[in-house]
């Protein structure tokens, strides 16, 4: 056996690693390579920061900036040349706003956007500050910027929750308004009926000041006590509603201002948000009797203004009314508490609260954010590395059959705004689990880049389960958002130039693995091959994936990693990571079963296969992600050419689905899975409908390059358009 490869497999099973043949990793600041071209992420037009808006309502609780920048370029700077210096000023302010989020700004978008401004000289360039307020203008929204970091899971949630029992408030205003109005008529029209109510003193009072010499009121007394029915309600139903009607007035579950019923504000609000399942217990057993209270004064209202009250048969029901009698529709008109969980994992104590909440079905919203998924295991065996305790809460919790589940990456929060907010409304328990990506042990990456290379991994995939979204497990578990939900690894486009200069294109699967990788507390586990001591028996990790191996491996996993020179390395693995792997892999095909996408029980429609080009396409990044899909070279690094300005493309990412460009030809342009637009073939149409599409573009995405077609007529009058979209 040669010697490399005989050290190589001496680590991969032992952990030893051979000085003389193979490096440590400790301080060479590795990461792997399908992330290698992310390390600024302000240069990059991406989901964050989000903005938290303010008196929304429904989903559209938050939004990127991105996607508020791009809206006010289509109303302030539409497609043209005139307005490329606002173009380019609006998205200079965009890329300030991004880099002062990342240093720790914190504030409002209006604030930002002002200190942007002023931080590019706005004060000094007349251009900038126009464009600067006419942008401004555009955005009609605003609310507070936050970044991907270890306080977004949970000021995000409280903040949709906040949102979530404004309306609820608001629905609760409408009720209790009408019911009041109801039951006061009722004592109203009682009192006109009564001795009290037809007296002169009582008519003179009700008639006013402005006519109290017209009328004779002792005549006008005595003839309506003649005429007028005697008839007035018993008194043990008008104590009934007078108790009623107190009930509903001096509720205290949502507050009034001017008149308006609101969420609970300052310690109120307070009192429905906890840090712990026993707080949120407690809290819930002292207002239960107020919320008895309440339900019952609501229900009996209810019979009155129906007419329907019966006391012989109602009046001992409602002797007994206790928290038995409580529905869920009943428990769905007070506030939601909400649980912030902050640790990262749940002790048996939190464990066993989160369950008695989640079991009782009670209305009550679990946020559990965990800052680090590969614990150490709670027993050393020598054969669990990570005991994955975080990554598994959701999973266990779908089990419970009636609770709202949705586990997902602080990365891909926008994308499960929609989820998140059926979660918030769900009438029952929901519970959130979120993985922030701010572990203090990754390895110099921001906790973006984290948080989405662990769903890349399938180490925290993204998935919901709603129980009132249908009758069968198909309909009600989803793993949307996740990349590439058929394969068992996602696979990305890797570029980059070896050591003759030469591009090199190779597909690279981002595992498990890869993830464990980016945790310098696990780089014992790693070894760097010098690339002299590269050999045919070194295999990426997903292959070696594929089947068990018995006796000395013929072939050793490897990743493929970059350094801090963005020089590619191979890094070999020890056999530990190798199992921890296959049962990150098991996880996965049991979610894609309970999903219907692989041989389930659960009644789904088979999914037809994938064109070539749509293979290709499905290989690319979600739409949320930066796209993880060239990396630098193997000797001397060199980033990957910008594309030429003679060369029409798409900048797909960006793209807004607009279908202004498939509107002029959908066999030139089309979408791709996630409804972006990219070019199918450029030889489909002309340079006249590329230009078009360019200048009809609203966020100006899409480059024309120079014709294909030297005879087509009309080329020098479309050169001159198509020049403020060439680069």
């Amino acid at each position: 056996m040669h010697a490399d490869h005989q050290a190589q497999v001496a680590f991969h099973l032992a952990g030893k690693r051979r000085a003389d043949v193979l490096d440590a990793i400790e301080e060479l600041k590795l990461r792997p390579a399908l992330l290698a071209r992310y390390k600024d992420l302000t240069t990059l037009r991406y989901d964050f920061p989000l903005v938290l808006i303010r008196n929304s309502a429904g989903p559209e609780f938050v939004q990127s900036l991105s996607a508020l920048v791009d809206n006010a370029l289509i109303e302030a700077a539409p497609p043209g040349s005139e307005n490329e210096r606002l173009r380019k000023h609006i998205l200079r302010l965009e890329r300030e706003i991004r880099t002062l989020v990342a240093a720790g700004a914190a504030g409002s978008l209006s604030e930002l956007w002002n200190q942007a401004a002023q931080r590019l000289g706005s004060g000094t360039d007349e251009l900038l500050e126009d464009s600067a307020s006419r942008a401004g203008v555009s955005v009609k929204i605003d609310g507070d910027l936050v970044d991907c970091d270890a306080d977004l899971p949970m000021r995000l949630f409280t903040h949709a929750w906040a949102s979530v029992q404004k309306q609820k408030a608001s629905r609760f205003h409408d009720k209790v308004n009408r019911l009041v109005l109801k039951l006061s008529d009722m004592l109203r029209s009682d009192f006109v009926r009564s001795k009290a109510g037809q007296s002169a003193k009582s008519l003179k009072t009700s008639v006013g000041a402005a006519y109290s010499d017209v009328f004779d009121f002792e005549v006008m007394s005595r003839l309506l006590a003649k005429a007028a029915p005697q008839e007035s309600l018993p008194e043990s139903q008008r104590r009934r509603i007078e108790w009623a009607l107190s009930v509903l007035k001096s509720q205290e579950f949502f507050c009034s201002t001017n008149g308006q019923f609101e969420p609970a504000d300052g310690e109120q609000r307070c009192s429905y948000v906890f840090e712990s399942c026993a707080a949120a217990l407690k809290g819930l057993r002292e207002r239960l009797p107020k919320m008895i209270e309440l339900t019952k004064a609501i229900a009996i209202t209810e019979l009155e203004i129906e007419g329907h009250y019966d006391e012989l048969k109602h009046d001992p029901f409602f002797e007994e009314f206790g928290d038995g009698a409580l529905g869920p529709d009943d428990l769905n008109l007070f506030p939601d508490s909400l649980v912030c969980i902050r640790a990262g994992n749940v002790s048996a104590t939190e464990y066993a609260d989160l369950m008695a909440v989640l079991c009782a079905g009670l209305p009550v919203k679990v946020v559990v954010q965990s800052n680090d998924i590969l614990e150490e295991p709670l027993v050393r065996d020598g054969r669990r590395a990570f005991s994955l305790r975080s990554a598994r809460l959701a999973n266990m919790m779908v089990g419970l059959n009636d609770v709202y589940v949705l586990q997902s990456s602080s990365s891909n929060l926008l994308p499960c705004r929609e989820r998140i907010f059926k979660g918030l409304t769900y009438p029952g328990p929901a519970l959130f689990s979120v993985f922030s990506g701010a572990a203090r042990s990754a390895a110099d990456l921001p906790p973006y880049l984290v948080a989405a290379a662990a769903m890349e991994s399938r180490a925290f995939p993204a998935f919901s389960y709603d129980p009132s979204a249908g009758p069968d497990w198909a309909s009600r578990f989803s793993l949307e958002g996740n990349p590439q939900v058929n394969r068992d690894w996602p696979v990305q486009g890797l570029a980059y130039e070896d050591e003759n200069h030469q591009r090199i294109s190779q597909d690279l699967a981002f595992t498990f693995v890869d993830f464990v990788a980016c945790d310098r507390r696990y780089a014992r586990h790693f070894a760097r091959v010098p690339r002299a001591r590269w050999n045919g028996n070194m295999i990426s990790v997903d292959k070696c994936l594929v089947g068990a191996t018995k006796g000395l491996p013929e072939h050793v996993p490897h990743l493929l990693m970059t350094d801090r020179d963005d020089v590619l390395q191979k890094v070999i693995v020890d056999d530990k990571l190798i199992p921890e792997a296959r049962r990150c892999l098991e996880m996965w095909h049991s979610l894609q079963e309970l999903s219907g996408i692989r041989g389930s029980t659960a009644e789904a429609p088979p999914m037809r296969e994938k064109t070539a080009p749509e293979e290709a396409r499905e290989r690319e990044a979600p739409r949320h992600e930066p796209k993880p899909a060239a990396a630098p070279a193997t000797a001397v690094a060199k980033p990957e050419q910008e594309k030429s300005s003679d060369e029409a493309y798409i900048e797909t990412p960006r793209c807004t689905s607009c279908d202004e460009c498939t509107q002029i030809n959908n066999k030139m342009f089309a979408y791709d899975a996630n409804k972006q637009a990219y070019l199918a073939d450029i030889n489909a149409g002309s340079y006249r409908q590329l230009v078009e599409a360019a200048e009809n573009c609203q966020v100006s995405i899409i480059h024309p390059g120079k014709p294909r077609n030297p005879n087509e007529p009309g080329l020098e009058e479309l050169l001159k358009r198509a020049e403020p979209f060439l680069s």
